[in-house]
């Protein structure tokens, strides 16, 4: 099962552990990880058993709720204060600034809290599913925003 130490094997592996690994579903026949924005968007997972197992895959795919929820967020804020702030003297810059700089605090959140997640299930040898990443990245976003809203932080 493990690949030949010869320089003429054409399997490639990204850790010893995918070596020892059956072809699984998430590994193309190379031995790399297909993380492609539309297979985690369709909350698809090729072959039979459904789960993400390498930590990067679940990674990515938390992040990428998380990155889109936000997204869309961020944006119908951004929609807001624009149409709000449109007859403000300096209204189009305060929305640029506040729409950035809070996109880039929860991208730069969801990253490490992605990261956290993927590593305790990685740790704990669990798969994870689809869905789970998609509810773990969009809880995220919620959670940001109900934190933004609470006065908990003022309390701080």
């Amino acid at each position: 099962m493990c690949p030949s130490s010869s320089p003429s094997s054409s399997v490639r592996y990204l850790s010893r552990r995918a070596a020892l690994r059956k072809p699984g579903a998430s590994m193309n026949k190379d031995g790399t990880i297909n993380l492609s924005v539309q297979r985690v968007l369709s909350l698809l997972v090729q072959g039979t058993v459904p789960t993400l197992k390498d930590f990067t895959e679940m990674w990515y795919c938390v992040f990428l709720w998380c990155l889109f929820s936000s997204l869309f967020v961020y944006g119908a804020v951004g929609l807001l204060m624009c149409v709000t702030l449109q007859r403000h003297k300096r209204g189009r810059f305060i929305t640029v600034v506040l729409i950035s700089v809070g996109f880039l605090a929860s991208l730069t959140g969801g990253v490490i809290t992605s990261a956290a997640v993927a590593g305790v299930y990685r740790v704990a040898g669990k798969g994870m599913t689809p869905l789970e990443a998609l509810v773990f990245g969009m809880g995220q976003t919620a959670f940001t925003v109900v934190i933004s809203f609470s006065r908990i932080l003022a309390t701080l």
